[in-house]
């Protein structure tokens, strides 16, 4: 069962205006499948997974583009991304003639120093990644990002669910695999990927040597999701240092595996956080690295709240690059201990958000809002994701809105 993804509707008006697509993500998050359900007909696909393939690829991109023509999609281009140089020269002396090539990569540090030096101007790009609710059925297909000033209603086409069913849908996560295998086997899943990223991409595209602290590393930002990111608390998990640490990050990063969140602040504060939060993009397998597989014990784990933290982060990122539109988010925190999860930053203005383990929202949970500078923009009226199951209208403004409405 294909299971629709709301990206597809981008790869198709960017194919109408550019002459290449890439679309990017982490490994098995579902990108050749959804281009390959959407390519025309009289496109042709080839992946470089094969290890004989991308070797001619590398060896001899001229010819291998000659010989496989165009439109064309090619798939895990990062394994020869000598074709990139060669695919500029096809698609100039085409007259940059729209939909030519769909790329796809799971490994960002590899492709996109060739993409912003040879298809400048010529690639439209997008970012996937594992299933948002929506996607996974949970609530009708969306394009539209979430917007703070529309939330009540939006959340009114979704199909709402209890603090139980919310966590299990946290620690399965959104591979696509195992959303359409219900009761499949995810340790046995998870240890699989774990294992073809690391040897696959890790080892082979970075040349790191000593997977297993590599995935020591992982386990440890894992159990750090949602919170602030400090290099020697992994490096000392990993037993490399802080150095090595801060360049396995970058890794992970690029790879889509994690992201990172920037604090807020205005050029003259001076006593505003600088360390960014470290979030994992899919929960499931962050709760697998975690040690989690009951969901009942996480929901009332000390693990609970930066799981859901990090799961609210994940859908609006979800959100907005499905609907390609940039997300301008951060958090904020200052040195005497006030904090706000999430500011929103658009038209203008400044959306603070709070994440709550409560299905009663109340004032006091924006009571750090206050202490945001705004700078020039306007500050507007706070939302706290809680577990409600219904909008919650609040004083001043505010919303109470579900996390499974998201």
């Amino acid at each position: 069962m294909y299971l629709e993804r709301t990206a597809g509707m981008q790869v198709e008006a960017l194919s109408r205006f550019f002459p290449c697509v890439m679309v990017t993500g982490a490994r098995q998050v579902g990108k050749s499948t959804m281009l390959r359900r959407l390519m025309p007909e009289n496109m042709r696909y080839v992946t470089l997974d094969d290890y004989m393939v991308a070797d001619y690829a590398r060896k001899d991109p001229k010819g291998f583009l000659e010989e496989w023509g165009y439109p064309l999609c090619i798939d895990e281009i990062q394994y020869a991304p000598e074709l990139l140089r060669v695919i500029k020269l096809r698609v100039d002396e085409a007259g940059q003639r729209p939909g030519m090539y769909w790329l796809t990569g799971s490994q960002r540090f590899v492709m996109m120093k060739g993409v912003s030096e040879s298809l400048a101007g010529r690639i439209g790009i997008i970012d996937l990644h594992s299933l948002s609710q929506r996607e996974m059925g949970k609530a009708p297909l969306c394009c539209t990002a979430f917007d703070p000033e529309q939330a009540a209603s939006q959340v009114q086409q979704a199909n709402t669910c209890s603090l139980a069913e919310l966590y299990e849908r946290i620690l399965l996560g959104g591979y696509p695999r195992l959303a359409q295998m219900p009761g499949g086997n995810v340790e046995a899943y998870f240890s699989s990927y774990v294992q073809t990223y690391v040897e696959r991409d890790v080892h082979a595209l970075t040349q790191v040597s000593n997977l297993a602290s590599f995935v020591r590393l992982m386990r440890s930002a894992a159990m750090r999701t949602g919170q602030q990111l400090v290099y020697s608390d992994l490096a000392r998990d990993a037993d490399i240092s802080p150095k090595t640490a801060a360049a396995w990050v970058s890794i992970l990063q690029a790879s889509g595996i994690v992201e990172l969140l920037e604090p807020y602040y205005v050029n003259t504060t001076k006593r505003l956080s600088k360390t960014p939060k470290l979030y994992f993009m899919d929960t499931g397998l962050c709760c697998w690295l975690a040690g989690w597989d009951n969901p009942q014990r996480l929901m009332n784990s000390g693990y609970a709240g930066a799981i859901l933290e990090t799961w609210v982060y994940g859908q609006l990122v979800r959100s907005y690059a499905n609907a390609g539109q940039p997300l301008r988010l951060s958090y904020f925190r200052d040195r005497n201990g006030a904090e706000v999860d999430f500011v929103l930053e658009k038209n203008g203005c400044l959306y603070p958000m709070e994440v709550k383990r409560s299905s009663s929202p109340s004032t006091s949970d924006l009571r750090w809002v206050s202490h945001i500078p705004p700078g020039s923009s306007e500050l507007r009226p706070g939302i706290v994701f809680c577990t409600a199951t219904a909008p919650v209208p609040m004083p001043h403004g505010a919303l109470g809105f579900p996390i499974s409405g998201l």
